[in-house]
């Protein structure tokens, strides 16, 4: 089978989706990575921490470095939350897809040594 009997625009197509699929499955993985790492380890953040404002209270302060915290912890959740959600979506599809240009392939003829075959 030649290469031009198996580039049809369907068989493009699906090419073309499982390519596209298993790129954002990378992508999505190391964003996921990411993520749990950002969750497990923090930034010790540059806003409002250690610096002193004269006309801010400590409790004010306090409130603001808890508020950035809590939102850098959101924001940590919310990235896993979408790079998990791309990986559940992104992995089927690819895989369908993949399995459909496996399924259409001709089967392959098999292979000839030269040796007559060994029987038991």
């Amino acid at each position: 089978m030649s290469i031009g009997d198996r580039m049809t625009l369907r068989n493009l197509y699906l090419y073309l989706v499982c390519l596209i699929t298993l790129i954002i499955s990378i992508f999505a993985a190391v964003s996921l990575v990411r993520g749990t790492v950002e969750l497990l380890y923090p930034d010790p953040g540059y806003g409002y921490y250690g610096v002193p404002d004269s006309k801010m209270s400590a409790e004010e302060q306090r409130k603001l470095e808890q508020q950035a915290k809590d939102s850098q912890h959101r924001n940590s959740v919310l990235g896993l939350v979408s790079s998990g959600t791309m990986l559940l979506i992104a992995v089927p599809v690819y895989i369908y897809h993949w399995r459909r240009i496996q399924s259409e392939l001709p089967a392959r003829p098999a292979v000839t040594t030269g040796e007559p075959p060994t029987t038991p």
